[in-house]
Order: structure tokens, then sequence, then C-alpha cells
């Protein structure tokens, strides 16, 4: 996985391919066509207690400008991006932060952060390229858990 930009926090209000939107807590942008990444929305909004954290599939306009802000591909099936306090972070990194953020039941991935960042990235390279073999496709915006509705951005 390519670093992201070093960015100043929230670059992204000032990119014209972008439309102002809720950017008071954690975003996650993520493929809303995979059943894994599915799985991860609903397991934020049932574990996200301060309900502070917004998703939003990689295949709108907002989750397509927001991956493009940060150089990533919205067709690249490694593109995962977490925008905390205006920073973003990408791959398994991001997906540690989301637990660590959430707390409880989220601290269950930190021990993942003490693997090197070569093999952490190896790692999530396997799981993206091959998410929808593994674990099929789905699709995160017609779920019918209001939970996680109320936390999509969908513009």
């Amino acid at each position: 996985m390519a670093l992201l930009p070093d960015r100043r926090p929230y670059s992204y209000r000032d990119d014209a391919a972008l439309a102002a939107f809720d950017d008071g807590g954690p975003i996650t942008v993520m493929d809303g066509d995979c059943a894994l990444c599915g799985f991860g929305a609903r397991m934020i909004a049932r574990f996200d207690h301060k309900d502070v954290f917004r998703i939003c599939p990689a295949q709108t306009d907002l989750g397509t400008a927001l991956l493009r802000h940060y150089e990533l591909s919205p067709d690249d099936p490694e593109s995962w991006l977490l925008i905390v306090e205006g920073r973003a972070y990408a791959s398994l990194d991001a997906i540690i932060r989301v637990g660590a953020l959430m707390g409880g039941v989220g601290h269950v991935l930190w021990p993942l952060k003490l693997m090197p960042r070569s093999v952490q990235d190896w790692i999530y390279r396997r799981i993206a390229r091959n998410r929808y073999q593994m674990f099929g496709r789905g699709d995160m915006c017609s779920l019918p858990d209001p939970r996680l509705k109320a936390r999509l951005l969908l513009k």
C-alpha cells in the first residue's frame, strides 16, 4: 500500500472536487459492495457507543472524491480510508485505529499494531485483493440495520 500524501489536516475542505459534508467525527471510506466491508460497517455501527463514526461507501461521489484527494483509486481493492480530525490513514493501520477509537471490543485489533508495517501491508493487500472470493459481495447501503443507515454518508 502506498503511503498517503502528507497533507495538512482538513486539506480536503479546500478541494474543489469535494462538496461540504459532515466531518465532525471519524469517517471511514470503504467498498460498499464488499461483504467484508459491510460486516466492518455493521461492527462500527454496533460498537461505536458514542455515535461519532460516519461511513462513506467508496462508490459514492463523496467517497470517490475523498479517495482521489488522498491519491487513492476508488477502483483499487486496497483503497480503504479513515479520516480522523482531518488526518487520513489507510490500510490495516486505518482499521486498527478504528478499533482503538471505538474502544471496548475494538481493542482486539491493537496487537496487529505490533507487526512491522510491511507485514501489516502484506496481510492487508492479500485480503483486499481477494475479498470478493473470500467473503462475497454485498450492498452495504441496502442493509436493514437502522444504526448503520444513520451513519452512511451517501452524497
